[in-house]
């Protein structure tokens, strides 16, 4: 399709005022979107656009697009950082599982859903490919779902399947999908995972979130056995435990010898491993995030990361300095399930230094994502602090504990004044 046809198609099917909807990160749809931005100024009608994003990782939308385009999204992370630096991103501080209620409730409208699809297998379905998480709630209550049909976007097994007779308008993709690579991790990530890995017995359910730490602790998984996977993201990491026969799912408590994800943030490895792979599959954020389907699950070992913890166990996953570069997402729904399942491990892990500045604070510099009652194990290179059940002055020791050497004695005399406040002292 030309692109001349592509933008009259778009414009005889979206409105003034429409609230459009796509896959994150690597399931973004290019073809789709970069369209939009191209040509919003006529696509708007003289009104104006709103857009959800989540992860970036395109530079599809930039700061200037605001001139007609209203951004709103759950996070700010990859080049999203920039909309939010550039304040034109208003954030929705909600819990991932959130999410798809807000959708259907109305709260977050949905008038439109822009695709990257598989192409059809032999009964005409189309996959939704690299992602479910809340675009099956999207789906449900949009008013247009136009698609993109890639040739090199894996049929994955899932709990929702298109039909040509459920798109408005369906296109060929003209660029390829988008792959996150991940460096190799450093010898701060390799501590940390060692000692994650430590933690984990054989058997356990693995929840990992996005970025080179949570790949570095896959990849130091390999000498376990019969590890599963119920998670939202998916990354390279996971094929390779899959392909090594460490990552079977035969001991899972649901969904036995079946891997569940929500979205695949990976490269071409992980499209190929997830390709009509029958042990595998995509659902959508109200079945991965439910709180009693991750409490019923076996051994549930949630792995996320933070921007700074303080000593009390209070997590900030949201900002740095004065940017938003994070999410409150689904960090809580897993470290609340992993607490409730039995053998569970909610883990929280982060270098103990960033540019020099401690990251176990006395006091957090952003807002409280993850609040200490729901503190577990933190993890730092220098081991691990198990929160659960503890005081206040054990928790302040053990966190001093983990925290970067130079930084403790400093941590150590605002702890004092820390437990003087709540009226409790150093045992």
């Amino acid at each position: 399709m030309s692109t001349d046809a592509l933008v009259q198609g778009l414009q005889a099917l979206l409105r003034a005022g429409d609230t459009l909807w796509w896959g994150q990160a690597t399931a973004e749809p290019l073809t789709l979107t970069r369209a939009l931005v191209e040509h919003r100024h006529a696509l708007a009608r003289g009104g104006r656009l709103r857009v959800f994003v989540g992860i970036g990782v395109s530079d599809t939308l930039r700061p200037e697009q605001a001139d007609v385009i209203d951004f709103l999204g759950y996070c700010a992370a990859g080049p999203h950082r920039k909309l939010a630096q550039a304040g034109v991103l208003d954030i929705v501080p909600s819990h991932y599982s959130h999410l798809p209620g807000l959708i259907e409730g109305g709260v977050l409208p949905a008038d439109v859903v822009l695709l990257q699809v598989s192409p059809p297998d032999d009964q005409g379905r189309y996959s939704l490919g690299l992602v479910h998480e809340y675009l099956p709630a999207a789906l449900r209550k949009a008013r247009v779902v136009i698609a993109e049909v890639n040739p090199a976007i894996p049929w994955t097994h899932g709990s929702v399947y298109l039909t040509a007779d459920d798109f408005a308008l369906l296109v060929d993709a003209e660029h390829p999908p988008l792959s996150l690579e991940r460096s190799a991790p450093g010898p701060v990530e390799q501590a940390i995972a060692g000692h994650i890995a430590a933690l984990l017995e054989d058997g356990a359910t693995l929840q990992v979130g996005i970025g080179n730490l949570p790949e570095a602790v896959l990849s130091a998984l390999h000498g376990h056995r019969d590890l599963g996977l119920h998670s939202g993201a998916v990354g390279d990491g996971i094929a390779a435990l899959a392909e090594a026969g460490v990552l079977t799912n035969a001991r899972k408590s649901l969904d036995a010898g079946v891997g569940i994800g929500g979205i695949l943030m990976g490269s071409e490895r992980l499209r190929n491993w997830a390709h009509r792979n029958a042990g595998f599959a995509l659902r959508e954020t109200g079945y991965t995030h439910d709180a009693q389907v991750l409490a019923d699950s076996h051994k549930l070992a949630a792995i996320n990361s933070a921007v700074e913890v303080d000593l009390t166990g209070q997590v900030n996953a949201e900002v740095v300095g004065a940017t938003y570069v994070g999410a409150v997402g689904g960090a809580v729904d897993f470290l609340r399930g992993a607490a409730r399942s039995r053998g569970g491990l909610p883990i929280v892990a982060l270098p103990a230094t960033a540019k020099g500045a401690t990251r176990i604070v006395a006091q957090l510099s952003g807002p409280v994502s993850t609040p200490r009652s729901d503190a577990g194990l933190i993890v730092t290179e220098y081991g691990v602090a198990d929160l659960r059940g503890q005081p206040l002055s054990r928790r302040v020791r053990r966190l001093i504990a983990i925290a970067a050497p130079e930084h403790r004695a400093d941590l150590e005399r605002q702890g004092h004044a820390l437990l003087r406040q709540c009226g409790a002292s150093f045992h």
